[in-house]
């Protein structure tokens, strides 16, 4: 009771501020930013918050925080256009609504599935914002009980998915997953700085790959390469759907599952380092878990929309938790959040203990302006969605080229390195691969979020762990068997068990049909090559150091499984399951263009970048594309062109970014934007 009247009088302060005319002027204004951002895929709040840094300084602290938060809140609301309406993830948090939101477009029902996103992130945000409200003062020592086996326990819970998303041969999904792990640990080791798959000789591995590149191929690359060979619209039906009253009736009617992905969005949000890449995963295995009907998930099901949706904007509020009492950031978005905040004012604002006992009306400002911009931001979707949804009723020829340029720009951001596009050719073309032979990529993409954070705790824990055992059997239980470890370990069993005796009903990669043998057989030997090799190389490393220890154990895991395959292959016909191949049978085998010839174009705008520089060479795909391709007159091709470029310079220049040079920038000194 105590707290909560001392809380009283900063709530009431905190109103007086945030409802001037003035803030709320400044909060609109940053929801509009993170509309245009969050649209935009590969980009998300990192960007939209490293364009707002160069203003916070000396800015009115109350203004600042309006800005920034109106931001902050509604790319994860945004973000949602382009995983519905393109198949491409918005942003690491919204990868898992790809999966039926996606499908939903393709049957007309985009607007539907916008509406019942926006209405599910509008809640969770404002739950988000209430938990924030409620555990400002006493969440502190929540999050401090949460330390190093708890943090594993949480990492291996969100791995557990991969037991609901492993598609019907559980097997495939685990090595898919084991795939992404090993790949997520390309580059120099965080205990000992051994390299793993990766040489000084070629340095950009040493740093490993980037979440937006492999995000980004392993989605966007094999759905834009698969709707261009079919040359129609996104939609197979001439009407984009029922509008948005009936997405936010499907909302209400899942209300409840809606409350429940909430608060899984604020608990993984509260815990540093885990966010947005992983809740939206774990939201979309409860939403699995607990409907009876599991067939239509992965084929449209609206449940698969609202489950992930729901959690991402929750997570949102739980992240501010550890930034604003303990000055640890959530997420990268939060990391620079602080920084920002230290600009503001006179700087008299330091985020952590100091901020609730010296402003802890700030720190209720900045929680009802997160809720405010939920709302502000969703009834700006809601209203803009079904206009935005007639984009898939446009034919896909004509957009394909402006979704190559975006996330070949949105990629290069990651490293600012050429190499960083050759990358997403690389994970492009293994997508296309995996979504061919009905590898789950959702599984995949699991394993690589996850690898780093559970080798850094898996590691922690180990060596801690070693030190109680040598002081006492009892000592060392204790650290390990926690009561929050067990809770956790129970969900997580309970979770893998159901996960696989549910996951044949799952079609992971939609229904696709058995086919020959060879096909699939040579991208399974690819496969085991790839992890065998990925074990030799983790076994060179020095045996004293723990960088070997992680890879090895996954990559011999992954090995008995690829073995298992092989076994199966060898012995079952054709006909069976594991033969699924797109190219024999569906939309792909019927496809107007095939795929090396549609792949090609990507490849070329890649080999002229290095050649020419990006603008130069985007200038030239599009001119050809649209004149080749989508043959269009030369009129409406100059237009196109000129806008593409166009669009690229602003986006550049606003967000103060560079393009990726080429063999030509070396030796002639160009003007901006051909430098």
């Amino acid at each position: 009771m105590d707290v909560i009247m001392e809380a009283l009088p900063a709530l009431g302060s905190a109103w007086g501020l945030i409802l001037q005319p003035v803030v709320l002027g400044y909060l609109v204004l940053g929801v509009l930013m993170g509309l245009c951002i969050g649209v935009f895929p590969g980009l998300g709040g990192i960007a939209g918050l490293s364009l707002l840094l160069p203003f916070m300084f000396g800015m009115d602290p109350i203004l600042g925080l309006a800005l920034m938060i109106g931001m902050v809140a509604v790319v994860p609301t945004s973000d949602t256009f382009a995983s519905v309406l393109m198949g491409i993830p918005g942003s690491s948090a919204s990868q898992a609504t790809v999966l039926d939101g996606f499908p939903m477009a393709k049957k007309g029902q985009a607007a539907r599935a916008l509406s019942a996103a926006f209405a599910s992130s509008l809640f969770g945000g404002l739950v988000g914002a209430s938990f924030l409200t409620v555990f400002i003062l006493i969440a502190r020592p929540i999050v401090l009980e949460f330390r190093t086996p708890e943090l594993l326990m949480i990492t291996i819970f969100g791995l557990s998915m991969v037991g609901i998303l492993a598609g019907r041969i559980a097997i495939k999904g685990i090595v898919a997953a084991g795939l992404g792990m090993l790949i997520g640990t390309i580059g120099e080791g965080a205990s000992s700085g051994d390299l793993r798959m990766s040489s000084y000789d070629f340095p950009y591995l040493t740093d490993g790959l980037k979440l937006v590149i492999v995000g980004l191929g392993i989605f966007a690359i094999p759905e834009i390469i698969s709707l261009l060979r079919q040359d129609r619209a996104i939609s197979a039906e001439p009407q984009i759907g029922g509008g948005w009253l009936e997405g936010v009736k499907d909302w209400f009617d899942n209300i409840w599952l809606s409350v429940r992905c909430s608060i899984i969005g604020v608990i993984v949000g509260v815990i540093p380092g885990l966010g947005g890449s992983v809740v939206d995963w774990i939201a979309y295995g409860h939403a699995v878990q607990t409907t009876k009907d599991k067939s239509s998930f992965g084929k449209g099901e609206v449940r698969g929309v609202i489950g992930p949706e729901s959690s991402n904007n929750a997570k949102e509020g739980g992240g501010l938790v550890p930034t604003l009492l303990f000055g640890i950031p959530g997420s990268g978005s939060m990391a620079i959040f602080i920084g920002a905040i230290a600009l503001l004012g006179s700087g008299q604002i330091e985020v952590g203990p100091a901020m609730l006992k010296n402003n802890l009306d700030i720190t209720y400002s900045i929680v009802w302006l997160l809720a405010l911009a939920n709302v502000i931001g969703t009834i700006i979707c809601i209203a803009a969605s079904g206009g935005i949804a007639k984009l898939t009723t446009i034919r896909f020829a004509l957009l394909a080229p402006f979704l190559f340029m975006i996330i070949s720009f949105a990629a290069f951001q990651s490293g600012q390195n050429l190499m960083d596009l050759a990358a997403l050719l690389g994970i492009g073309f293994l997508g296309i691969m995996m979504r061919r032979f009905d590898w789950s990529r959702p599984a995949f993409l699991i394993g690589f979020v996850l690898s780093n954070p559970a080798e850094t705790y898996a590691n922690q824990a180990l060596q801690i762990a070693q030190s109680r055992f040598r002081k006492g059997f009892g000592e060392g239980i204790d650290y390990i068997f926690t009561p929050i470890v067990i809770i956790l370990l129970v969900i997580t069993v309970i979770s893998v068990v159901v996960g696989l005796r549910q996951a044949k009903n799952i079609l992971a990669e939609g229904d696709v049909q058995s086919g020959s043998k060879r096909a699939p057989f040579v991208f399974l030997l690819v496969v085991t090559g790839y992890i065998a090799y990925a074990f030799y190389d983790a076994a060179s490393i020095p045996a004293f150091s723990r960088d070997r220890d992680f890879p090895m154990f996954v990559a011999g895991v992954s090995l008995l499984g690829c073995l298992a395959l092989i076994v199966r292959m060898m012995l079952k016909p054709e006909t069976d399951t594991i033969f699924a191949d797109r190219e024999l049978v569906g939309e792909d085998a019927d496809a107007t263009h095939g795929l090396w010839p549609t792949l090609a174009w990507f490849a070329a705008l890649l080999g002229l970048t290095a050649l020419l520089g990006f603008i130069l060479a985007l200038g030239l795909f599009l001119f050809s594309f649209m004149k080749l391709r989508a043959r269009i007159s030369a009129v409406y091709v100059l237009i196109y062109t000129g806008l593409g470029i166009a669009f690229m310079s602003t986006m550049a220049w606003l967000l103060n970014r560079d393009f990726p040079p080429g063999l030509l920038q070396e030796y002639t000194q160009l003007p901006w934007p051909f430098n």
